[in-house]
């Protein structure tokens, strides 16, 4: 799930949900060392190991402008990370001869292929919800698939990142961006209330007050 919440994937980009948009393939990811592109198709598994970047290739996704690329390095995480996430994922595909369409989120079970559906990563987050308890802030039921996007933007948000880069990188082309994003984060409001009696101010002689 890592990989998608890093690309502030939809639903139906990452499973395979109906939905309004097409979910990425393995022929979308593009692999690189340093600024060596890697041939994933024929490199062996220790050179697909060797990957820092992975880069995720927009074809028919909803917002997405054709052939956009977006980029992510290591998070430095062993198991939260985009680039790890996308080499398991590659590995698994290419030991099981999955074709260059397969959906990512396919797998094999030994007997057959089975596709991740958005109702087991909804019940997967709930799980994980669950086991971390009320420290997190919020209740099981209130998290499903579509929450990796907005967790996500949230993330970069609280990391300082800009509102138009986090608007970029999720493809929002309106201010519906702003529906993911809460101020009901803890660092987002951390200190807030002590600025706000640090900010003394006056209004100009005659300036009218505002009442909305």
């Amino acid at each position: 799930m890592s990989y998608y919440y890093f690309f502030l994937l939809r639903p139906g980009e990452y499973t395979n949900t109906p939905s309004e948009s097409t979910p990425f393939r393995l022929c979308d990811v593009i692999l690189s060392e340093g600024q060596n592109r890697i041939d994933w198709c024929t490199a062996t598994t220790e050179e697909i190991r060797r990957a820092t970047h992975v880069k995720l290739v927009f074809t028919t996704q909803k917002n997405g402008v054709r052939n956009e690329v977006i980029c992510h390095g290591r998070s430095g995480d062993s198991q939260f990370c985009p680039t790890l996430a996308a080499i398991r994922r590659i590995l698994h595909l290419k030991q099981h001869q999955a074709s260059n369409t397969s959906p990512l989120a396919c797998y094999y079970t030994g007997t057959k292929w089975r596709s991740v559906s958005a109702t087991e990563i909804s019940t997967t987050l709930k799980h994980a919800v669950t086991i971390f308890g009320p420290s997190l802030g919020f209740l099981p039921q209130e998290v499903s698939s579509r929450s990796l996007r907005a967790s996500g933007a949230m993330a970069l948000l609280v990391a300082g990142v800009d509102t138009d880069r986090i608007k970029l990188m999720g493809r929002w082309r309106s201010d519906a961006m702003l529906r993911y994003l809460t101020v009901q984060a803890e660092p987002i409001m951390r200190h807030f209330a002590e600025k706000m009696l640090q900010g003394d101010y006056v209004l100009h002689a005659n300036g009218t007050v505002p009442l909305h």
